[in-house]
């Protein structure tokens, strides 16, 4: 089975080009860590401030080294989250 993450991030208004910026800076990063089978990010064109992620790992421990890894560290929590009105994500797991 593989650990698959979807989520969703609500920027603060005027702070659109700021998520979009860290979010394109991560997209090659993460596609490369070890462990990762899918990472792709999207947007509704008519909502701006919100950017949703569908994600798929080979596990949880390589999800959570994702979340440790210095790019998500410098982008994510450094950059993007800081300006979020909101941050949801959830869990599931493949029917193989």
């Amino acid at each position: 089975m593989a650990y698959v993450v979807t989520a969703t991030w609500t920027v603060q208004p005027g702070h659109e080009a700021t998520v979009a910026d860290a979010i394109e800076k991560l997209i090659p990063l993460s596609r490369q860590e070890p462990g990762n089978q899918c990472y792709h990010p999207y947007r509704d064109p008519e909502v701006a401030n919100k950017f949703h992620f569908f994600e798929i790992y080979d596990d949880e421990d390589a999800y959570k080294a994702h979340g440790d890894s210095e790019h998500f560290q410098t982008y994510g929590f450094g950059q993007a989250i800081p300006v979020l009105e909101n941050r949801e994500r959830a869990f599931y797991e493949t029917i193989d």
